[in-house]
């Protein structure tokens, strides 16, 4: 594959051709499977995505406690009416959520590209889904522009907490699912693009600082917020708003800022919210219920 996008694209729109048309010839040629083969597999990961949103929905709780039920209340909500952002948004929303709780929970998703990150995408593809009449073939499109723009992110820069901070994994997610959504509303290579930066630099510097090293707090919360951000990348893009620096200079950059992350800001639980007088206390409690052990997180040697 091709590592920098806008060299993708630019191949993509010589040839008329979208970019998941791109990704789905590219992994037929290396990976050596059929077309079949690969369409299958993503319907089977789209299964996993639905059944997870509606376990999320239907309320979970984390081991630890710290977190679920908040996709009920989303939903909730939304059925209220008084949604102060609309259906699609909140909905949004609220799928995220329903994922990345039952992540918490321990139960089976699609990293889309992390578990940390994986409410992000399948909140944007079911909010708009039904808005746009997408048949499943389209949604199964969705997800393999969405992985193939993962890959080139994961390829120039990072998908990674540790690595990177939570820009690598809810930045990542957000910009892939910005540039999955402008192809599905019919935008061009060329504007996914954009949104795909447009998010990214949004989200650029966030750090991962997850409370007793654990993956809920913030991180469900941030996907909630990351869908928001994909979406309004993707309508900026349609409306023809580009992003001034270039796609591959904006995932260049979030690699830079991932490596100038000091270690305590890059899932190590040693900064950020993970080091905040509560964030603390809940570290210990679940210390003291047997839920974590404190001295994995926090001992153990020095760190650099």
């Amino acid at each position: 594959m091709i590592h920098k996008l806008q060299k993708i694209i630019s191949l993509c729109e010589q040839e008329g051709i979208a970019l998941h048309e791109y990704f789905l010839r590219t992994e037929v040629e290396e990976i050596g499977d059929t077309e079949e083969d690969i369409l299958q597999h993503m319907e089977q990961n789209l299964t996993v995505m639905e059944q997870a949103a509606q376990q999320g929905i239907e309320g979970v709780k984390s081991r630890s406690g710290m977190t679920g039920g908040d996709a009920k209340l989303l939903a909730e909500y939304l059925q209220s009416g008084n949604a102060l952002s609309g259906s699609i948004y909140t909905r949004a929303m609220v799928y995220a959520t329903a994922v990345n709780e039952v992540n918490a929970a321990m139960g089976v998703i699609c990293a889309t590209p992390t578990a940390g990150s994986s409410g992000t995408l399948p909140g944007v593809l079911f909010a708009i889904r039904n808005h746009l009449n997408l048949s499943r073939r389209e949604q199964i499109n969705f997800l393999i522009t969405a992985a193939g723009c993962g890959i080139v992110i994961g390829n120039q820069a990072s998908i990674s907490g540790a690595e990177g901070g939570c820009q690598a994994e809810v930045g990542s997610a957000a910009a892939m699912s910005a540039a999955a959504a402008v192809e599905a509303c019919g935008g061009s290579p060329s504007q996914s693009g954009h949104a795909l930066a447009i998010a990214l630099k949004n989200l650029l510097g966030l750090s991962c600082d997850p409370v007793a090293g654990l993956v809920e707090v913030p991180c469900i919360k941030r996907n909630t917020a990351g869908v928001v951000i994909a979406i309004s990348s993707a309508e900026m893009s349609l409306a023809g708003v580009k992003s001034r620096i270039p796609v591959d200079e904006v995932i260049d950059t979030m690699g830079k800022i991932g490596r100038m992350l000091p270690p305590a800001l890059r899932e190590t639980a040693l900064g950020g919210l993970a080091q905040t007088e509560t964030g603390l206390k809940m570290a210990k409690q679940l210390e003291e219920s047997g839920h974590i052990d404190m001295e994995s997180i926090f001992g153990g040697g020095d760190h650099v």
